[in-house]
Formats: structure tokens, sequence, C-alpha cells
């Protein structure tokens, strides 16, 4: 352990107490990042004591990590420095909760599966499907942004969250925001947050705004032979009367593997869009009315799936990066593109994929205009660098980015794992320089290698 971090757990003792630092070996390691493991491992038990902690690592120029249960540790550039893990596994409790205004505001460790469980006992839920499922913990959804095909109806994390509390490396907690659904005028801080990776500040409370959970929910499946058809398809219901909740695109490849563990035929050999609905029976009967006339038009037949298998596919669809890590080699890409070039890239990866003998499998979120991609086989580096590099060329193509969100430590030796920086990088080095002068908060991680 170096001198600066000894002197750093001396003063951390003293702010949270020797039974919440942890230097043993085997913890350390398992909060790495890309073959980086921290020195310690500290719990603080409240705002005030990560910002003094930030404080204190940033006038030793050590770099701190944040997480809980390590859901989004790979996404990001490996680490230039990694000297001590803040993990706010004990900042997991409900400040404030109005189940009549549709508000709450909980702390960043509470578990994704708990607080659902919370809210939802009012017929209550935060509309989000982030990868990392139940595990995740509010404060990692809310500062990667993270969601699933549920944004076609309700929005990001940003849009959903009214307010929060941020530590920073000054020893500050600064609050933006509020409680309530209109509370900001001007330019809302905590909107720069979401989506910075822990970059700037460390979230340590956050204010939602909640929905009523619908009374009943409804899934169907459309086998559509080709991607052209899953294209036309995905017109017409997008411009049709109807409104899921949510709609995916699964190539074969896909939804062979988010069959796995449903009581459903275990392969798939076309493309399939699954779509799920909301509201009492009545009106699930009549978008199932509507959604059968589009296919009958398009000549497709239209399935219902029954709630256990449903809830295992839609499970498997959001998260992942869970059972994807299951394999170290594997590796999972993500594209933002407008909705209509959705199926073209997935055409498009096929084909680039099918010319390296990789597995492919995708998912597309439709009316989002998000794609997934998994490369499930091993293949030598270099061919995955030039297959990379290929497949982001192609998404920039068609008007969007990509971003390799999982992928061996390797990898990240040879590429940028956000792509090459465009002309904001700028304005994003006066942001970082700003509010975390030293680099203290996950150095190296991210666009830019900021």
């Amino acid at each position: 352990m170096s001198a600066a971090v000894e002197s750093l757990q001396t003063e951390i003792v003293a702010i949270v107490g020797a039974s919440r630092v942890v230097t043993d070996p085997a913890a350390c390691a398992a909060l790495g990042v890309d073959g980086t493991t921290p020195q310690c491992v500290v719990y603080p038990p409240s705002a005030e004591a990560v910002a003094a902690l930030l404080r204190c690592a940033a006038e030793r120029d050590l770099a701190v990590i944040a997480c809980r249960n390590a859901t989004k540790l790979a996404v990001g550039n490996p680490p230039r420095r990694y000297d001590v893990a803040l993990s706010l596994k004990e900042m997991n409790r409900v400040w404030h909760y109005e189940p009549a205004d549709l508000t709450v505001t909980a702390e960043p460790g509470m578990k994704f599966g708990d607080f659902q469980h919370f809210v939802g006992r009012d017929g209550l839920w935060l509309p989000l499907d982030p990868p990392g499922g139940a595990r995740a913990s509010l404060g990692g959804i809310v500062a990667t942004n993270a969601c699933g095909p549920l944004r076609l109806s309700f929005g990001a994390p940003r849009d959903i969250v009214l307010g929060m509390k941020i530590a920073t490396v000054e020893g500050k907690v600064l609050k933006t925001g509020g409680r309530v659904v209109k509370n900001v005028t001007g330019y809302d801080i905590g909107k720069l947050l979401v989506g910075s990776y822990g970059t700037l500040g460390l979230i340590v409370e956050a204010s939602f705004k909640l929905f009523p959970l619908p009374p009943a929910r409804a899934t169907f499946v459309m086998s559509t032979g080709t991607l052209g058809i899953a294209r036309d398809l995905r017109r017409r219901i997008l411009q049709s009367p109807l409104t899921p909740l949510r709609m995916v695109l699964l190539d074969a490849a896909a939804a062979t593997l988010a069959r796995q563990g449903a009581a459903l035929a275990a392969d798939s050999h076309e493309p399939e869009l699954w779509i799920e609905f909301g509201g009492s029976e009545r009106v699930l009967a009549r978008c199932a009315r509507e959604l059968e006339q589009q296919g009958k038009a398009a000549g497709i037949a239209v399935r219902r799936v029954d709630t256990e298998a449903s809830d295992i596919v839609w499970g498997r669809i959001t998260d992942l990066h869970s059972w994807a890590a299951l394999d170290a080699k594997a590796v999972i890409l993500k594209v933002t593109l407008p909705d209509a070039a959705s199926e073209e890239w997935v055409s498009l990866a096929q084909q680039e994929a099918d010319g390296e003998k990789a597995k492919l499998a995708a998912f597309a979120q439709l009316g989002v205009g998000i794609v997934h991609g998994c490369l499930l086989n091993e293949i030598a580096v270099p061919a995955l660098v030039g297959l990379v590099n290929r497949l982001r060329d192609r998404a920039r193509t068609l008007g969007g980015a990509l971003i390799v969100e999982r992928c061996p430590a390797e990898l990240k030796e040879q590429l940028d794992v956000w792509g090459t920086p465009q002309d904001d990088l700028g304005i994003m080095r006066k942001l970082k320089a700003t509010w975390d002068p030293k680099g203290t908060l996950a150095p190296g991680r991210f666009l830019g290698r900021l």
C-alpha cells in the first residue's frame, strides 16, 4: 500500500470508522476494473462522508471509482489510476416518499429490485428496465443513464429524475432540482451528472417521478421472416393507434438466446418482434385485435406469450450484460441510431460478422434507436479490432455512433471504447477540469480518456 493511501486510510477511518475500511485482497479484487485493483474499499454511510472522502482523496492525488454491485464497472476505458473503491452499499435508505404526489427520494446504494418492491406496495413503479436488472443500484442507473426498451414509453433516467444531491471533490454536497415534477428554472446541473459515469461528482441522493403500475400487461411475438418485413411492421405499428410499453426486434440468434429458460420453443430461425402492452384487460384485448390486423396485413401471425415465459424473455433482453458476462470473451456493442436505420445496421452488422466468422446476436429497441450487438465467440484481437471499427463506420454512415460496453481488457488496449471524440470534447475537458481538476474520479475511463 502506498504512503499516500496509508495516510488517506488513517483519515478515512476517522471519518467513517475502521469497520467501513477494507483492505482484504479478495474484496479489493472483486471491485477491480480491467485488471487494475484498488488498494482499499470504503463504505461511507452518508452524503457528508462521501464528500469528505472525495476531498481527502483529491488532496492526495488519489483516484476513486464509485460502485455498488459492479453491474456497470465494465463500461469505459481502463482507468489510468485506481486507488480507492467507494462502495455506496450502505447508503440504501428512502428519505422522502409521497405516493399521492408520485415522488420519492432515495439514496444511491438502494438496489433497483428493492426500490420497485417498496413503491410497488402502493401500486407504483419506476418504469425503467436497466442493465443489471434488480441488482442494479439507483445511483448506477442514474450515473449511466441506464435504461432498456421501456424508454419507448417513459423515457430515460434523465427524464424521470427530479433532483439530486451531488458530492464533489471539494468536499461539498450540492443540491439541484427538487422533489416536485415542475421545479427547475434555468440550467439544471443535475442533468449534467446523469450519464457522466461518476467522472464529475458522485450522486448521493436522487428524487424520482413515479408512475402508476399498469393493471395488467401482455406480451406478443411476431416472427417476421426477414429484416425488411420487420422494418415495415415497425413502421406500421408505430404509426398506428397502438401505444406499446416496449418493442424490440431480435435477430434469429438473439431470439434463440432470449428464450433460454423460458417454456418456449428453444430455437428461432428468423427475426422476431416482441411487443408489450399495459392497461386493463379490455385495453389489452383491443391492442391484441389491432396488432392482429397489422400482422394480417403483412402476412404475419401474432402469438400471445404467457406471463411467466414473457417475464423471463424480457429479463434476458434487458439484462443481456449479466448473462453475456458469463463468457469472459463476449463483446457487447451499443449503437445509437436514427430509429429508421435500426434494421439496416443489423443487416450490415450481420454481413460484417459473417465475414469474420463471428457469431452476432442483435437486440434492437424499436422506437428508441438503440441496438445492442453481442459478439459471442472468440476471435483474434486484431480481427476483432477491425470488425469493431467497421461496425462503428457503418453506424456513423447511418447517422449514429457505436460504443463498446463490454469486452476483454486486451481489446481496450487497442481502441477507445467510446469511439473517436467529436467537436464537443473541448467542452467536456473544460467541465472535467472545473468539476474534477486533479482527475480524482475514474480518471481515463470516459470519452477521450478523460
